[in-house]
């Protein structure tokens, strides 16, 4: 099993020095990944900073981390804007970045306080769907056209790729029992759990996934531990997770959040 951090770009954090400094702080103490949320409102109307440009910054500062957003709304993303972020991202970093992807909500407004549509779950599934087509085929660096029910991209190149070949790995969100985003995540290259999961029911939920998938090449099986865990994290290993994510709530005293990085992962 891999320890990652889940962080708010938000609160205490909201500062950019301060984030890229946390994920400094986090590469010398022994962790292996650092993966950043991608909200622009949230409870409380806390202070907010980027979450990519930040990642940018994160990428030129260490050497080591995986990172990436975690979880990023495409529905509220342009796809072809993604496709630039990321593979500028992989560059930057050598090819340590991962893809977290997800549906969104508007439960704080980040969809309607900007008059975008807030459309039902059900919408926005397919334009995740749709928006990851889209994706993968412009990191291919060939020209590409697409003319999908929520998307359209016209003989469109984007050069360069990204440094991870065939692509950048992607990790998609999902909520257990619902078998939709289980069968999504089977399609690409790892799955998000979102809400409470004994080890039990993180062995079942990778069952589902495995049911369904095709592909031979390597799968990740994340568990942030805001998640609502109920149980230890040799269960979870046990249950086929692969990597664990502390998570960092936007409110955490930053003494405390620093101190927590610097002790290093569970196994360190």
């Amino acid at each position: 099993m891999r320890f990652g951090l889940h962080v708010p770009q938000l609160g205490a954090l909201a500062e950019p020095r301060v984030i890229v400094d946390l994920a400094r702080r986090a590469e010398a103490a022994g962790w292996d990944g650092y993966f950043v949320w991608d909200h622009i409102m949230h409870r409380g109307d806390p202070p907010a900073c980027d979450p990519w440009v930040a990642l940018g910054a994160i990428a030129v500062s260490t050497e080591r981390l995986l990172l990436g957003p975690m979880i990023t709304p495409l529905p509220r993303r342009r796809p072809w804007r993604v496709a630039r972020e990321t593979t500028t991202l992989d560059r930057l970093s050598d090819g340590r970045t991962v893809l977290g992807v997800g549906i969104g909500t508007d439960a704080y407004r980040e969809f309607g306080a900007f008059a975008e549509p807030a459309v039902d779950d059900r919408t926005r599934a397919a334009m995740l769907d749709e928006a990851l087509e889209v994706l993968a085929a412009l990191w291919r660096g060939e020209r590409t056209s697409h003319t999908g029910r929520y998307y359209r991209v016209d003989a469109v190149v984007q050069t360069p790729t990204p440094v991870q070949q065939p692509r950048i790995p992607i990790w998609c969100a999902a909520v257990w029992p619902n078998r939709a985003p289980l069968r999504r995540a089977a399609r690409w290259d790892g799955v998000v759990p979102v809400g409470s999961l004994s080890p039990a029911e993180a062995g079942q939920l990778l069952a589902e996934v495995m049911r369904h998938r095709q592909a031979r090449t390597p799968f990740d099986f994340v568990l942030p531990s805001s998640a609502g865990t109920r149980g230890s994290i040799a269960e979870y290993a046990d249950a086929g997770v692969t990597w664990w994510l502390h998570s960092i709530a936007p409110s955490d005293d930053l003494a405390t959040t620093r101190a927590l990085v610097d002790a290093g992962p569970p196994n360190g």
